[in-house]
């Protein structure tokens, strides 16, 4: 499989920041056990972006808690 690149990630997630979080806590889930939803012979964070790029895994704001842009103020 061809290399997973940042851009192909940000196509499914909306910043930067977003992806470096789900990618981490989405790694660390493949690393204690969890099943992949990408099939790949990869390390847990290649795996965890290959997911992202894909699109098996989204980013899911906590309830309650609306980002906000300074022009919302």
């Amino acid at each position: 499989m061809a290399r997973v690149t940042v851009e192909d990630c940000l196509k499914n997630v909306e910043s930067r920041f977003e992806l470096v979080t789900l990618a981490s806590k989405r790694a660390k889930m493949l690393m204690k056990g969890a099943k992949p939803l990408v099939e790949t012979d990869n390390r847990a964070i290649v795996n965890a972006l290959r997911e992202v790029a894909a699109g098996k895994v989204k980013f899911i704001n906590p309830k309650g808690k609306q980002a906000r842009s300074s022009q919302e103020e």
